[in-house]
């Protein structure tokens, strides 16, 4: 059992191994994700990419799950406050085998609870030609060694990594005011607010998430939540942070058809984010409901067709309460001459 002593600055290690089909990456992307480039292996030809490319989210989600495996869920974790920053390297394409890398950056005792301490890492997922395809920087809470803080006996890993949906699946509910037409990068309006629609995060959507990519104790089984330090029964943030991306792209299609049957500007992948906050946990029956504002755009160098856009992004709960927020940025297209 690794305890926050147990974590030294410079540690290395690398573990874990996940096959990622075609089949695995339409399901994640069916349902949290439905950009034809993640979604139609024709339709992907002619895009920013030119082929089916796995979503960033997903490759969050496999290397969550690549993370439990190898340590988290044979240590004190307790989960984490938050990402720094991600950056997506490379494309995650049907047919790569990934795996993850850790190094500790640095650790920190809590002065606040001294019955745990927080350890900074980079986690890296490899491609089988052991290219880095996503960078991840962020803490992770653990408890210390004579604290009595331990892993939740069960067989956590008995599900594989292949997202299957819940018998019962809760609707992503639109917000009541109509769209406007989606906009080339030379028409956003910085400052420019959007709200994207809300989601019941149900136990069986949080279990059925928590199965595949974050199968840790807290978001699979509600008598393990209650003896965690969520009390409850508590969605995984990256299935907090897939459900934003299921609202937006929603938002998105909505635009699109409020313009037809003007063409509406494509959209390309996403390099990254930074800042993303987990600042309340989303439990069973919480209804979240997303927003987004445009805060910068920029012209590509290296693009000259495309800019990007820089957008801040919040989710709220039931009771006004913010839980969810990141700094994102996406590639859109400029508007032909």
């Amino acid at each position: 059992m690794l305890c926050f002593e147990d974590f030294v600055a410079g540690d290395t290690a690398q573990a874990g191994s996940v096959a990622v089909s075609q089949a695995d990456i339409l399901a994640y992307a069916t349902r949290f994700d439905a950009q034809d480039f993640h979604t139609d292996p024709d339709a992907a030809k002619a895009s920013f990419v030119g082929t089916l490319i796995a979503s960033g989210w997903h490759s969050c989600s496999l290397l969550m799950r690549l993370i439990a495996e190898s340590f988290i869920l044979d240590s004190t974790g307790m989960g984490a406050p938050g990402i720094e920053e991600v950056k997506w390297l490379r494309p995650v394409k049907p047919g790569d085998a990934l795996s993850a890398r850790r190094t500790v950056l640095e650790t920190k005792a809590s002065r606040s609870r001294p019955e745990m301490g927080l350890v900074r890492f980079r986690f890296e997922l490899l491609n089988q030609r052991d290219e880095p395809v996503l960078e991840q920087t962020n803490w992770i809470m653990f408890g210390r060694k004579g604290s009595g803080i331990a892993p939740q006996p069960g067989n956590w890993l008995s599900h594989p990594p292949h997202y299957a949906l819940p018998a019962m699946q809760s609707p992503l509910e639109p917000p009541a005011e109509a769209a406007e037409p989606a906009r080339f990068f030379e028409e956003l309006e910085i400052g420019r607010s959007f709200e994207l629609g809300s989601f019941v995060f149900t136990a069986e959507e949080i279990v059925a998430f928590a199965r595949a990519f974050d199968p840790q104790p807290f978001h699979m089984d509600e008598a393990a939540a209650r003896n965690s330090s969520f009390g409850r029964l508590a969605a995984s943030g990256w299935h907090t942070a897939s459900v934003w991306m299921a609202a937006m792209v929603a938002h998105r299609k909505r635009q699109v058809a409020a313009g037809a049957p003007a063409r509406a500007p494509r959209l390309g992948p996403s390099p990254g984010f930074t800042n993303l906050r987990w600042s309340k946990p989303v439990f069973a029956g919480d209804r979240i409901t997303y927003h987004s504002v445009v805060t910068q755009t920029r012209a590509s160098a290296s693009r000259p067709q495309w800019g990007l856009f820089f957008h801040h992004n919040t989710g709220v709960n039931q009771h006004g309460e913010e839980v969810f927020s990141f700094d994102g940025c996406a590639f859109v297209e400029r508007r032909p001459s």
